[in-house]
């Protein structure tokens, strides 16, 4: 076995552990490449390291990637060949094993060719099936994924700086982490060449491909803002990354430290897991959040833009050690998140915006799923909104001068290294002369969210704040509810008390103006009284596609008699891009008879037709709802349906499988 320089094995950590203390890799260079026909992906790799113990093996995570023509070269101008071998292999297991006699301090640079029939996960081929469609490639490598599609390392505590060249059709866009340093032709085709110059863990490398226009800005501190868009979506350019480059100003400013990196990417695609993911300088997100200026007020990208964005400073450049200090990553980009939404939309949202998640942990609290900030296995709402709490509590307790000068210098001193929580709050610590013992018991170790000091924080500030808390009493009592309607005047506590209200509205509830407290007033308000009818239907003209879809639902179901004059109205509207209009409409239209009855098998075939995989599957799932709603899921619908039950979106296909079944059991 001496000439066999590659073996792939199963991983575990008992039997290999981790290799952080005997090799420090420090580049990655891969030069990829595409079979579309196969979908699949393969190129050259290249990468650096240096040996930290002497060790006769180190490895590189590989998930069953066919490698071959393996080379091993000591450091240096020269570059000695020290080992090569041609043995060709295709291996199941997770490992690349590379075998020498390794010794410490010194550097080696490894090559060889890899290729890998289409990855089970982290790099997804969309719609090369489809006539029509739109085709992209992209990638999620959050966890250890990356490793599926690119020979890397999972280990998070290993930063290493990558570097892609992708070859690909001249039509489509190429991007990746890092600066764009070449674009030429590669017989036929383009190769685009990304130098990334500073290292972050492998679970943040970014590719996207597809049909893109982009814009470009620059910060105020000259960072180049490149923002991406499909060549039909123009006119949402503006709406969709409206107040990027403000909080991207407002983050450098807050945050003290300068942001890491060449550029900052953010590319839509479609049928993305989650509703973004911050790579590193290239945040890939939901083409969901593609959007016109009336779907600013329901579903917009604000706040997903700021908390990928934070992330570049509090998980790309500090990263976690482990799992038990995620807060870390997820407390402050939702912290820092908020206070950039606070600069535009104002101190009411902020509080607002705070009070809800506190309901959310309150809750959580009450069913006993609390657990600590510390637990590796805990909640989203706890290391997301618990995170979020405990920095907003600490920068009160401890002032705003301190903890900027903390935050500032916790970045500094660990940029592109790996943390603890103990290592922030030692900062915090030095900048505030404060012993921050109790504290850490009481918010980061302790399981229960702060009811008490959760209720301070409002009754410190002015009544327009405090009297959120007004709203524990008209949750327990809605009679109370009318009161403290009419007695506030903010927006957001106005319209959560309309949606309690339901039926119990008062005659002047559409005195009311404002976009949010209208909408509640659609919500709210399932059964419409004879008397509100005209006002009502105004609410078919609002600048909101949530609440004309309510608001179509909601008359159409209550005066049966209007029902083609409603469906007239709202013919042509589409609302988001899942075409939530739409598709209701369409069901709506099938279920009313004598209206537009022969038109009605086109509508029909349409409404089919969004259960197609050329559609996105925000789109594909509310078509599937209303078809089974009004039970016209035909055989086309059925066999759509059985294949989203394979999609790759996990919630898509949780959904798909459940309603399948349904089918199944009737």
């Amino acid at each position: 076995m001496k000439y066999a320089f590659v073996f792939f094995f199963f991983y575990t950590v008992l039997t290999y552990g981790s290799q952080i203390n005997s090799v420090d890799f420090k580049r990655i260079k891969a030069d990829v490449n595409f079979d579309l026909s196969q979908k699949k992906v393969y190129g050259v790799f290249k990468c650096s390291f240096k040996i930290l113990k002497n060790v006769d093996s180190i490895y590189l995570d590989a998930v069953a990637i066919g490698v071959k023509n393996f080379q091993i070269f000591k450091a240096g101008k020269k570059g000695k060949l020290v080992k090569r071998t041609g043995i060709d292999g295709y291996y199941r297991k997770n490992k690349i094993w590379l075998k020498y006699s390794f010794k410490k301090g010194e550097e080696y640079n490894a090559s060889f060719s890899f290729s890998k029939v289409n990855p089970k996960k982290a790099l997804y081929f969309i719609d090369w099936d489809e006539v029509q469609g739109n085709k992209q490639i992209w990638t999620q490598g959050q966890g250890k994924n990356t490793s599926n599609w690119l020979p890397s390392i999972d280990d998070i505590n290993d930063k290493i700086e990558f570097d892609l060249s992708v070859v690909f059709d001249s039509n489509y866009q190429v991007v990746a982490n890092g600066k764009l340093i070449k674009k030429e032709d590669y017989f036929g085709k383009t190769k685009w060449t990304f130098n990334m110059e500073k290292p972050m863990s492998s679970y943040l490398v970014a590719l996207a491909i597809g049909k893109y226009h982009k814009k470009t800005l620059n910060s105020k501190s000259g960072i180049p803002l490149e923002m991406y868009y499909y060549p039909q979506d123009s006119s949402k350019y503006e709406p969709t990354y409206r107040y990027s480059k403000q909080m991207f100003d407002f983050l450098e400013e807050e945050i003290g430290v300068p942001y890491p990196w060449q550029n900052y990417k953010q590319v839509p695609v479609k049928d993305f897991l989650y509703a973004g993911m911050e790579n590193t300088s290239t945040t890939i997100f939901a083409d969901g959040f593609v959007i016109d200026s009336i779907a600013f007020v329901d579903k917009n990208y604000v706040n997903v833009n700021a908390h990928e964005l934070a992330h570049q400073w509090f998980g790309n450049l500090v990263t976690e050690t482990t799992g038990d200090h995620h807060w870390l990553q997820e407390g402050f980009a939702t912290y820092y998140a908020l206070l950039a939404e606070r600069d535009i939309f104002g101190k009411d949202y902020y509080y607002w915006q705070l009070y809800k998640y506190a309901q959310e942990l309150l809750e959580q609290d009450s069913m006993g799923g609390s657990t600590s900030l510390l637990n590796p296995k805990s909640s989203s709402a706890t290391f997301y909104k618990k995170g979020a709490w405990v920095l907003h509590i600490l920068r009160e307790q401890i002032g705003a001068k301190a903890f900027k000068s903390g935050v500032k210098n916790y970045l500094v001193k660990y940029s592109f290294k790996n943390v603890q929580t103990k290592d922030f709050i030692n900062e915090l610590e030095l900048s505030s002369g404060k012993d921050l013992s109790v504290f850490v018991k009481l918010w980061l170790e302790s399981s229960e969210f702060n009811y008490q000091a959760f209720k301070n924080v409002f009754l410190s500030l002015s009544k327009t704040y405090s009297d959120f808390l007004s709203l524990e009493d008209c949750k327990k009592d809605s009679s109370k509810c009318l009161d403290f309607l009419l007695l506030s005047d903010n927006p957001y506590m106005r319209a959560n008390i309309i949606k309690r209200l339901e039926g119990n509205l008062p005659p002047t509830i559409f005195n009311f103006s404002a976009i949010k407290e209208r909408q509640a007033i659609a919500q709210a308000m399932t059964s419409i009284p004879l008397k509100f009818k005209a006002d009502y239907e105004t609410l078919l003209g609002d600048a909101s596609y949530v609440t004309r879809e309510v608001a179509l639902f909601n008359l159409w179901k209550n005066f049966p008699w209007e029902r083609e004059a409603y469906l007239s109205k709202t013919k042509y509207l589409q609302g988001f891009n899942d075409k939530n209009i739409r598709v209701l409409w369409l069901a709506l239209q099938l279920l009313t008879p004598n209206v537009e009855a022969d038109k009605k098998k086109f509508y029909y075939k349409e409404l089919v037709a969004y259960t197609s995989s050329r559609y996105g599957f925000d789109i594909r799932q509310n078509a599937f709802k209303y078809l089974y709603e009004i039970q016209g899921c035909n055989i086309t619908c059925k066999q759509n349906l059985k294949q989203a039950t394979k999609h790759h979106n996990w919630r898509f296909a949780k959904f798909a499988r459940a309603l399948f079944k349904r089918f199944e059991s009737e």
